[in-house]
């Protein structure tokens, strides 16, 4: 800028014209340095959902071209599918046992890795691992193992001259077990938990310990309020996730017995790729997209109640 040989308002404009070229330079740039990603998004997320949405409306079976028929799908789900009903009822159920559980699990071994105990990092490592192959087959198959008919928890039972169950195949227990299984699976909200849990001064409790307070209230006057962004977090993604739980139940109840693990992602994928009815799926997607739309947001809207922002001079959920 200082060897431009104009003065006055002509220089201005050279400098304002250079600035304009340097700030759409640097876009060109980073526009080109997401493109992977946007291409990505576009061509991977957003087309396909706005197929889907078309498909919604229309009776398609993957064999023949789609033929539009309106609300049809979107009627018949309401009114004249009282699976859509059950399912609803199972994964609601599944969801508000399983997510608090799962949190609560993961917070209590998140305090006592916070201890600083020796060999904490090891047993956390230890605790993670269930995270990353829950979903897989092998677990499944161990699952099957420990609560089926002959499993071992029927073996221990035996000990004690209780007898036992073939767990999955009862319809009282079948998604107590499979709850269960999803709260084992601790190990991502444990790591948020104890990050939280870390960043929290030691000085409040120092000077809550030299004001008298005791375990309970620095747990609840000081561990839970400073947690709580850390707690919405993973309040959110629990919920979602909860909702579009599938490959357990697919895997190791198929939705049995009776429809009572019938997960809403399960009966979601029966109807696409077992019973071909690719458009009436497509109207069951959007409907699920909707419900965690409307739960996320309640969530949302409630945080401002009882989260806790430090940055904001605890404006927010302190009040």
């Amino acid at each position: 800028m200082e060897n431009v040989p104009v003065q006055g308002g002509k220089k201005r404009q050279v400098v304002e014209t250079t600035l304009k070229q340097r700030t759409i330079r640097n876009n060109l740039i980073g526009y080109a340095f997401i493109s992977p990603w946007l291409i990505g998004f576009i061509g991977i997320i957003v087309g396909p959902m706005l197929y889907s949405l078309y498909l919604s409306f229309t009776h398609y079976d993957l064999l023949s071209a789609p033929s539009w028929i309106g609300m049809e799908n979107y009627i018949n789900i309401f009114t004249q599918d009282p699976r859509f009903w059950t399912t609803l009822k199972v994964t609601f159920l599944f969801v508000f046992i399983a997510v608090p559980l799962r949190l609560i699990f993961a917070l209590a071994i998140a305090m006592l890795m916070n201890m600083g105990f020796r060999g904490a990092g090891v047993y956390s490592l230890i605790y993670y691992v269930p995270s990353i192959i829950g979903g897989s087959v092998a677990v499944a198959v161990i699952w099957r193992q420990i609560f089926g008919r002959e499993g071992a928890l029927n073996h221990v039972l035996a000990w004690f001259n209780i007898e036992g169950y073939n767990w999955f195949a009862h319809p009282d227990y079948a998604l107590s077990v499979l709850i269960l299984l999803i709260v084992w699976q601790f190990g991502s909200p444990m790591v948020i938990f104890l990050a939280g849990l870390r960043q929290i001064p030691s000085e409040l409790y120092e000077a809550a310990a030299v004001d008298g307070a005791n375990a309970f209230h620095r747990f609840f006057r000081i561990t839970i309020p400073m947690l709580t962004p850390v707690i919405f977090f993973n309040l959110v993604f629990a919920v979602i996730n909860g909702f579009l739980t599938f490959t357990q139940a697919f895997l190791i109840t198929a939705g049995g017995p009776i429809d009572r693990t019938l997960l809403y992602a399960l009966y979601l994928y029966q109807n696409a790729f077992e019973y071909f009815r690719m458009g009436y799926a497509s109207a069951l997607a959007w409907i699920l997209l909707l419900i965690i739309g409307i739960l996320t947001a309640l969530i949302f809207l409630t945080s401002k109640k009882w989260v806790y922002y430090e940055s904001e001079g605890g404006k927010q959920g302190a009040q």
